[in-house]
């Protein structure tokens, strides 16, 4: 899986970038084995084909490709409200777009994850996100959405019209089991790899004291 995840992350950089970097699904597929892949924020494939009126054939056909689902905070898609090309017209839009991928986890018995998409700690930390966006052309860049990091309560209460113990299942039974499948593994060697050379130290001593001299 760390393999594969560097494997990919470097093509996405290297081979495939675009203004940003990416990953074509047919790479993704090949290099699969060992990840957990979920649907992603508004911008993922199954939040934008429910935008897009896609069929409930084509919506399963989606879902079916990954490991769980994720469902956002309605902040987080507020802008879709203003959208003069979506059907979102209000809060409770985006609350029924999250009621249908909760209705596709069940069909097909994929666990469905309330997820932060979070992008910095703290609320007054956006100004911080706003420089970088100002920076690279947004032109909306002073509108941040509440992409912090929310506590469990505050999910808890943001996810309550699902009901009380639907919502206590994506807040916090399946974050926890899909964090109880990722094995903790480490980046880099925990081990330092100098090479092994015999005498190295009393040779470079020696070498410093004769250069010295």
């Amino acid at each position: 899986g760390l393999r594969n995840l560097y494997h990919l992350i470097s093509d996405s950089n290297l081979k495939y970038f675009k203004r940003v970097p990416r990953i074509p699904k047919s790479e993704l597929l090949e290099l699969r084995e060992g990840l957990i892949i979920g649907s992603a924020c508004e911008a993922g494939e199954l939040f934008q084909a429910i935008l897009d009126g896609k069929s409930e054939d084509e919506l399963l056909r989606i879902a079916s490709f990954y490991d769980y689902l994720e469902i956002m905070p309605v902040g987080n898609s507020e802008y879709l409200i203003e959208d003069e090309n979506s059907f979102v017209k209000s809060e409770d839009d985006i609350r029924d777009i999250n009621r249908k991928i909760v209705d596709l986890g069940i069909e097909f018995n994929k666990p469905v994850c309330a997820t932060g998409d979070v992008h910095f700690l703290n609320p007054e930390d956006s100004i911080y996100r706003a420089v970088i966006q100002a920076g690279s052309g947004f032109k909306d860049f002073d509108r941040q959405p509440p992409l912090y990091l929310k506590t469990t309560d505050e999910m808890l209460k943001e996810f309550e019209y699902l009901g009380s113990e639907k919502a206590y299942e994506v807040v916090v039974k399946n974050t926890n089991m899909i964090a109880d499948m990722c094995e903790k593994i480490s980046p880099i060697r925990p081990d330092k790899c100098p090479p092994v050379i015999e005498n190295s130290d009393e040779t470079l001593r020696q070498i410093c004291i004769n250069k010295a001299h």
